[in-house]
């Protein structure tokens, strides 16, 4: 039994239109390739048949890891939370760093969604794991590679 990951809405559309990439475009001429290059004749000494198998795997193996991430995700549309302002999963929180007075907005996001330059953090970094459960005017601790930093939560939105 494998537990559920938690994605966003927008994280499960991403992970949807990879799959319809994968199995619409990149499956069939990873296919084309392969015939193309078995038109060749021996096979022994063929780098674009090697080269085009490998890619088969690699696609083959994709689209297994992205079917069962979307079979397994729980699916969490953050507009429609009600946590009373806490930060949850799905959450997008501003922050302002104590020290530095420096603001940043995040929003805690699944694995496979975490960007930072898109301000997308993962719920299993330390920082998103610092927020968790906290509200709108408490200060997260988080440990960091200079020691512990801490963030003053400014606001917490369900977008």
């Amino acid at each position: 039994m494998m537990t559920k990951v938690p994605l966003t809405v927008k994280g499960a559309e991403l992970l949807r239109s990879e799959l319809h990439q994968l199995k619409t475009v990149e499956r069939p001429s990873v296919i084309a390739a392969i015939q193309e290059a078995r038109s060749h004749g021996d096979l022994s000494e063929n780098a674009e048949y090697d080269a085009a198998k490998e890619r088969q795997s690699f696609i083959e193996g994709r689209i297994v890891e992205v079917e069962s991430k979307l079979a397994n995700a729980q699916i969490i549309d953050p507009a429609h939370l009600d946590a009373d302002g806490r930060c949850v999963f799905g959450a997008t929180v501003e922050l302002e760093e104590v020290d530095s007075r420096e603001i940043v907005t995040y929003q805690i996001v699944g694995d496979d969604e975490a960007d930072i330059k898109n301000n997308k953090i993962s719920i299993s970094s330390p920082i998103a794991r610092a927020l968790i459960g906290k509200y709108s005017g408490d200060v997260a601790e988080v440990k960091a590679p200079g020691g512990i930093k801490e963030y003053e939560i400014l606001d917490v939105k369900y977008l």
